[in-house]
């Protein structure tokens, strides 16, 4: 035989071999699926609901307009520490002091005339006193001539005289009275008019104090919104020359975060939280939970579902308080935080990574049943440890949480029943056993991957294509 024809019969003995190989290696591993593994272990779990705020002080006072005027000073600076009584700032006090010094004067005036009445008064009275006296003893010395005339001791003519003098004394007595009456009537008259004198000072006092305004508790000037020069005006916290400055009481800190609405069922007062400071890096401050909103707020407008009346389906929020054990001399309030919340703590759990959880319908189970026992005179079971359906259930709709267990090269899906969520692991109350190997990865394997295939384990660290 010549040589090329050698060479030929060589060359396809070779490529039919490579072809066979292949054919082979397609058949062998064509429903092999690659994963990753890992195996189930026990470690202590702690659960956290994170939500992040800001920090606020429990205890601060917004300081609002009360009456108008320019701003003439303003005595402190933001970051200043005050005590309860010290002067923040002052306005244009020349009109209202002029007031309050126009009626403490007229307030003299009316002094003075409430002591000239009361002398009148008492003048009346000694008036009246003496008149008294004189009644009294007309009236006697008539009776005594009375008497006398009856016996016919004394002439007509004198009996008149002394009915005339006690006529006249009688007369006397009642202009006294009157007199008198009208004095008081003059003194009370003047006296009401002084304390309402005296009420109007009271106003315009007020008027004249609500020029200066001094700090309503001991604490840090946190905010100034106004400037020398500006005009005050009453009014509501928002509105413009209304809202002046904020006062904090740093002594007690705390970290208002906002916990979306599925984690706050977990949260509960007296928790342990660990708080970070944005401003702050490097540092994590302990703390408790003081405090639990009640009322969802809308996470759009930051508004509570009470205040407005459409319906929608958005994001909400539960305000929780932190208050920090030690909080650092130099924080501010208004500063951006973080708190981990401790909901949960379970020690030598046996855990597995959250990834590993798989979701399937009952059906999709019964479905991969049936076909691994066509190809396995075996009857090999798949699906293990599942709970009953529930009467009336949907087997198409009806979800069973499960992880894929690895026997004999082959997945099997195990019902579990999970407990505490940890930061990557979760509990596992039942339905697998410290050692047992299952499926961590890829998320397109877990996602795809059906009982009973055959599975490829690799555990090597994927590779990251570094770009130029």
């Amino acid at each position: 035989m010549k040589t090329w024809k050698k060479v030929l019969l060589a060359f396809g003995g070779i490529v039919a071999l490579l072809i066979g190989v292949s054919v082979y290696r397609y058949q062998t591993t064509k429903d092999v699926v690659t994963v990753q593994t890992g195996k189930v272990g026990k470690e202590d779990l702690l659960s956290l609901v994170t939500a992040s705020g800001e920090i606020k002080p429990r205890t601060y006072s917004n300081v609002l307009g009360e009456g108008i005027g320019k701003i003439k000073e303003i005595v402190v600076k933001e970051g200043d520490h005050v005590k309860r009584g010290d002067v923040l700032l002052q306005l244009e006090s020349i009109q209202p002091g002029a007031d309050v010094e126009a009626q403490r004067a007229a307030i003299q005036a009316g002094e003075d005339s409430v002591k000239s009445s009361e002398a009148n008064y008492r003048s009346a009275e000694a008036t009246v006193a003496q008149r008294q006296a004189d009644y009294v003893h007309a009236e006697l010395d008539w009776q005594r001539y009375q008497q006398m005339l009856n016996e016919g001791l004394v002439a007509k003519q004198d009996y008149d005289t002394r009915k005339a003098t006690f006529d006249g004394a009688k007369a006397a007595l009642d202009a006294g009275r009157a007199q008198m009456q009208q004095a008081k009537s003059d003194l009370d008259n003047r006296r009401g008019m002084l304390n309402q004198t005296r009420a109007q000072l009271t106003r315009l006092a007020d008027v004249f104090r609500k020029t200066t305004y001094v700090a309503p508790i001991d604490g840090l000037v946190s905010f100034i919104a106004v400037r020398m020069g500006e005009n005050v005006v009453p009014g509501i916290q928002n509105a413009s020359g209304s809202y002046l400055m904020t006062i904090s009481d740093m002594s007690v800190v705390t970290a208002e975060v906002m916990a979306d609405e599925t984690d706050i069922v977990n949260v509960h007062l007296g928790q342990v939280a660990d708080v970070t400071i944005d401003a702050i890096p490097g540092k994590t401050f302990k703390g408790k939970v003081t405090l639990m909103g009640d009322q969802a707020i809308l996470r759009t407008s930051g508004l509570a579902t009470t205040q407005t009346t459409a319906s929608n389906q958005e994001a909400k929020d539960f305000k929780v308080v932190v208050t920090l054990d030690n909080p650092p001399d130099n924080i501010r309030p208004g500063l951006s935080s973080t708190a981990k919340i401790q909901t949960a703590q379970q020690k030598g759990a046996l855990a597995i990574p959250l990834q590993a959880l798989a979701l399937r319908t009952r059906k999709d189970l019964d479905e991969a049943q049936k076909a691994a026992e066509k190809k396995s005179n075996s009857g090999s079971v798949v699906l293990a440890a599942a709970k009953p359906a529930a009467p009336g259930a949907d087997p198409k709709k009806e979800e069973i949480q499960g992880v894929f267990v690895i026997r004999n090269g082959r997945v099997q899906f195990v019902q579990v029943e999970t407990g505490i969520t940890g930061i990557t692991n979760i509990e596992v109350k039942s339905g697998l056993k410290e050692g047992d190997e299952i499926v961590t990865g890829s998320y397109k394997a877990l996602r795809a991957l059906k009982p009973g295939d055959r599975i490829k384990v690799d555990n090597t660290t994927p590779q990251t294509e570094v770009k130029n």
